[in-house]
């Protein structure tokens, strides 16, 4: 049989695919104390720089990027998680340009396009968030993962909340720069009502990191917001990146991002699933 030819100009590896995932329940296996108060919840770090005294020894973030598609594994002294969908690899902790202590992986997913009824994977993805975020979450303890995933509320705590998050996308075949662009403006445009002036120059810095940019499989793209109106762009194709291509100032850009993601109809739904896995997990 005759293989389908694909052109990458017609790809808009942004806009959601038509089918569902399944919901997965929270990893049951994953022991976890029954915090008392708000306050213990700011405990659950990984960072040299947190306060740690209180996370029993046997607590580690990397149980929480939890999916059925995902596993987890170390190599040397780093710990890792695969999105066995695609077979891609995210450390579970990071420390990125711009952030001021490491963050800790939440969940994973991948993006599908379908073409001609044959899903094609185009990248693999990972939330990473900065573990004191976890504390203004208290409102949402003991919520099932699908009532998470539904609560369009506590993912808009986790991007007002002014400490940082970072999504890493891993390519997992080559994309023209352009065409990921346009792909990115296509979802991010119709979830800004009405651009003004600084909504319009963020999106050309924006472009600008991708014009005339080739990006090979395995390249590696991270979307740092440091708060809800500043992000941080680092794109790399030889590991995790040492210094930032771009600053985005603007709350409508950033937040619309987030919402490309994370938002009621998301294009990666195995990433927000996995994330609100993780978030079960932590909050039960």
């Amino acid at each position: 049989m005759a293989m389908a030819k694909y052109s990458t100009q017609t790809w808009n590896i942004f806009h959601p695919i038509t089918h569902h995932f399944p919901r997965k329940s929270p990893n049951h296996s994953v022991s976890l104390p029954f915090y008392k108060t708000p306050s213990d919840f700011s405990s659950l770090s990984t960072s040299p720089h947190l306060n740690n005294n209180l996370v029993p020894a046997h607590i580690s973030f990397k149980a929480f990027a939890s999916s059925s598609s995902s596993s987890s594994f170390s190599v040397g002294s780093a710990e890792y998680t695969e999105e066995t969908a695609t077979k891609e690899k995210f450390q579970t902790s990071l420390s990125l340009p711009g952030c001021s202590t490491s963050l800790s992986l939440l969940g994973t997913g991948y993006r599908e396009k379908v073409f001609a009824i044959i899903g094609v994977k185009v990248y693999a993805a990972g939330l990473y968030v900065n573990p004191s975020i976890l504390s203004t979450l208290s409102t949402w303890k003991g919520q099932s993962a699908s009532e998470i995933q539904d609560n369009s509320a506590l993912f808009s705590s986790i991007f007002q909340a002014p400490l940082e998050k970072s999504l890493q996308i891993v390519l997992v075949r080559d994309v023209d720069g352009k065409t990921f662009w346009d792909a990115l403006d296509d979802a991010i445009s119709p979830r800004i009502k009405t651009a003004t002036p600084v909504d319009e120059s963020a999106l050309s810095t924006f472009r600008s990191i991708f014009q005339g940019r080739p990006l090979k499989k395995g390249s590696l793209i991270f979307l740092t917001w440091l708060d809800p109106s500043k992000m941080l762009v680092c794109v790399s194709s030889d590991g995790i990146p040492s210094s930032v291509d771009a600053t985005i100032e603007s709350a409508n850009v950033t937040s619309a991002l987030f919402d490309v993601f994370f938002g009621d109809t998301p294009v990666s739904p195995s990433l927000k699933t996995s994330a609100a896995n993780g978030l079960a997990t932590i909050l039960k």
